[in-house]
């Protein structure tokens, strides 16, 4: 057997393309045929019933009318087809035997009815050409083309809007011409309780005939309010099916030609809709009731062999939800809502199965930046064996967040911040729990600090990260200090509120448990115990301070090393018991450059103290092996993950050369440097390392900044900057600001002065070393 040298060719592209142009002008052929035969047949329908012809005959008879009077099978047609209807306009029938033309009505007004007769015939072939289209598979939306196109636009209409009535006296846009897909979405469903001009029309089945629009409170399809509408209502077998909607550019003339033709198109396109099946299941009442909500609802469909989960109607707020995807109803729910689908598909599950509605407070449960809004509040109601209904709000509600926080807890105070306005508000229980007048200024979460004991500040500082960058709702217990002098014990419960994914606000409740862990009695019992305890921790700390200032001094000497001069300052904690691990170092070094280093031991005490004199002197000796600041923060790193005690720090580490002016230097997650130059201060980038003590092996970028003569350099640690009631940008932000208004002086005094000028409210340790390029 011989195999042929070429297989079949497949067809390409373009050939394809070929092939569907043909067979759509094949398609439109054959419905302008069928459009023809069907107007002809009756006419000779017509003339069977009013010539007694047999069929034949009155084909033949048609035929020669139409010769002898110069004008075209289908128009002829057309006139006695109308005539037969009693259309105006329109001959009333083919003549006797031996008269050639149709009889006219009024042979003296024949001229003058010219214009009405053409209205007729275009309405006749229109309604031709929409029963050919039904016949030939064509959908509702091509069927209401023809009859646009065919009939309406020659009078100046520009779109068609066809509603189909459903049990519920709801009407459902069934099929439409001239219109785009959005205003289309927009009038989907008109639920009978609006009480709109088109269920006036529905219920009494009367036209409505608006030449100068409509006013702006009654809204109906069209482009603009200002432009004619003609509502008309559709009937098959004497009951009012549905509606057809024309409407105009602008203001029109509807007058009694126009009236009667469109009267007539709403036959055909009556008996069109009602033959015409919906596409899709109509969720009877639900819809018209869901579009009545004024928050987001869908309802959703399962497939009967998949179980897969398809949008059936959303109403126009869920559809704002979903305006990236476009016609979103009939889509499956994955391709509508991706990142909620999962939480969805289990909630309406378990509706189906367990017959019970399903709550869940936010869906998806994570929020992170970028992602699309959650759905807050969300309930899932079960709708018969296949269908649920899901409803949500956009933004966190207050109210509902309030009511679970509640449901945790009894004997409560609520509080409520406004991010935006900066407003707070308490309920009256709030005021008793602190001891504050009624009717004071409420005291914002974020401000609690100066009512609490000085200790649980950190328990309070870890709420308000939850909240603010986690984003998620916590609870913690903290001590009151009341202005009595008196101390309560008190459970913190709060939510974030969330709207549009930004964070706006924070709600939640006090609690006043002091009886669940001490009575007062224990407490005067023990007071003897924790004021000899504290007693001791007061001189613990005083040898700890008095071993931190021998090492790093408050005021040391100005110093004047190879190019550069140098002033250092350390100020200690406003109270003793917080010494810190602050420390800072100059060094010249053998080979002609010098070091210089601030850093931050992370804690307070003898630990934090200790650590510092360690890492402190292991970085003397290691800058001697003459490496790069990033490889003596590495062996650094290393250091402290074996100091006793497990510390972490920040450092910046500089080694200036002073041959070429440059300052090699690395930072371990510290504060940026700040340069003064020429009087305008900047804030050097660092490199992004991790912090000492983090984690082991880590590599540690370095930058070069080359320094002109007169530039000044300052590394500071965060007690210069941080702030209780601020954020660290802005800290970061005063600090330059004082910089450039610095008087040009010594060293000593730009460093004294910029330490009385910039001063954190943490009470927390400070270093600061001020350099200057000879």
């Amino acid at each position: 057997m011989t195999m042929p040298e070429e297989g079949p060719v497949e067809p390409g592209p373009d050939r394809l393309a070929d092939a569907v142009t043909q067979l759509t002008a094949e398609l439109g052929a054959l419905r302008r045929d069928v459009a023809r035969r069907h107007l002809l047949d009756l006419a000779c329908g017509v003339l069977v019933a009013q010539q007694s012809l047999t069929p034949g005959e009155a084909a033949d008879h048609l035929a020669q009318l139409a010769e002898v009077m110069g004008v075209g099978p289908e128009d002829l047609a057309a006139d006695i087809v109308n005539g037969a209807t009693g259309a105006s306009g329109a001959a009333a029938g083919p003549a006797p035997e031996g008269d050639a033309r149709p009889r006219a009505a009024d042979e003296t007004v024949r001229d003058r009815a010219g214009e009405e007769r053409t209205a007729g015939r275009r309405a006749r072939l229109a309604e031709a050409g929409a029963e050919a289209a039904a016949q030939t598979g064509g959908t509702v939306d091509e069927v209401a083309a023809t009859l646009l196109n065919g009939g309406m636009r020659p009078l100046g209409a520009r779109g068609l809007w066809l509603f189909r009535r459903t049990e519920t006296d709801c009407l459902q846009l069934a099929g439409r011409a001239g219109v785009n897909p959005l205003e289309a979405a927009h009038w989907r469903w008109v639920p009978p309780a609006t009480g709109s001009a088109l269920h006036r029309v529905l219920s009494e089945g009367t036209p409505l005939w608006l030449p100068d629009g409509t006013s702006a409170a009654e809204a109906l399809p069209g482009p603009a309010p200002g432009s004619a509408r003609a509502v008309l209502p559709l009937r098959q077998r004497g009951v009012v099916t549905g509606l057809a909607l024309v409407d105009w550019p602008g203001p029109a003339a509807l007058d009694e030609p126009v009236r009667r033709a469109l009267t007539g198109l709403a036959v055909p396109a009556a008996r069109i809709l009602d033959a015409g099946a919906p596409g899709t299941p109509e969720p009877g009442v639900l819809a018209p009731l869901l579009d009545l909500l004024t928050h987001p609802a869908v309802a959703l469909r399962a497939d009967p062999e998949s179980g897969t989960l398809h949008i059936e109607h959303l109403n126009r707020p869920a559809l704002d939800s979903a305006r990236h995807v476009h016609g979103p109803e009939g889509r499956p729910l994955a391709q509508v809502f991706p990142a909620m689908h999962a939480d969805l598909v289990r909630l309406a599950r378990t509706a189906r199965e367990s017959a019970a509605p399903q709550r869940a407070a936010r869906v998806p449960v994570e929020h992170r930046s970028g992602d699309p809004d959650p759905l807050h509040d969300v309930r899932v109601l079960p709708v018969g064996p296949d269908r649920t209904v899901v409803l949500w709000h956009g933004a966190t509600d207050p109210g509902l967040s309030l009511s679970r926080v509640l449901g945790r807890l009894d004997n409560l105070a609520a509080f409520e911040d406004d991010l935006v306005t900066g407003r707070s508000r308490w309920s009256e229980q709030a005021y008793r729990i602190f001891g504050l007048e009624p009717g004071s200024s409420p005291v914002p979460l974020r401000r609690l600090a100066p009512h609490l004991h000085r200790e649980d500040t950190g328990r309070l500082n870890e709420l308000m990260m939850e909240l603010t960058q986690r984003r998620e709702g916590s609870h913690t217990v903290v001590r009151a200090v009341r202005e009595d002098g008196g101390l309560r014990h008190l459970r913190i419960a709060a939510e974030p509120l969330l709207t549009g994914g930004v964070l706006t606000g924070i709600t939640g409740v006090y609690q006043d448990v002091s009886a669940q862990h001490h009575t007062e009695i224990a407490l005067s019992a023990t007071f003897d115990r924790l004021t000899a305890a504290q007693t001791q921790a007061a001189l613990r700390h005083q040898l700890v301070l008095q071993l931190q200032q021998a090492i790093v001094p408050e005021v040391p000497e100005l110093q004047r090393l190879p190019g550069l001069q140098v002033a250092a300052r350390y100020r200690p904690a406003a109270e003793e018991y917080r010494v810190g691990g602050d420390w800072y170092d100059v060094l010249p070094l053998p080979d002609g450059r010098v070091l210089v280093v601030t850093g931050d031991i992370a804690g307070h005490g003898i630990d934090s103290v200790t650590g510092m004199v360690a890492l402190r002197n292991a970085l003397r000796g290691l800058a001697f092996t003459g490496h790069t600041p990033g490889r003596l923060m590495a062996w650094l790193n290393e250091v402290t993950l074996q100091t006793h005690g497990h510390p972490t720090a920040t450092a910046v580490c500089g080694l200036y050369d002073p041959s070429d002016r440059s300052l090699c230097w690395a930072s371990a997650g510290h504060l940026p440097p700040v340069l003064l130059r020429e009087g305008a201060a900047s804030l050097l980038e660092p490199p992004r390392n991790i912090l000492l003590g983090a984690v082991p092996s880590a590599a540690y970028d370095e930058t070069v900044t080359r320094l002109e003569p007169g530039d000044t350099l300052m590394l500071y640690t965060d007690g210069l900057v941080e702030s209780r009631h601020a954020g660290i940008d802005e800290g970061l932000d005063r600090l330059r600001l004082a910089v450039e208004r610095l008087d040009p002086a010594g060293l000593d005094e730009q460093a004294d002065a910029l330490l009385a000028a910039v001063t954190g409210d943490t009470d927390d340790d400070t270093s600061l070393v001020v350099v200057r390029v000879s």
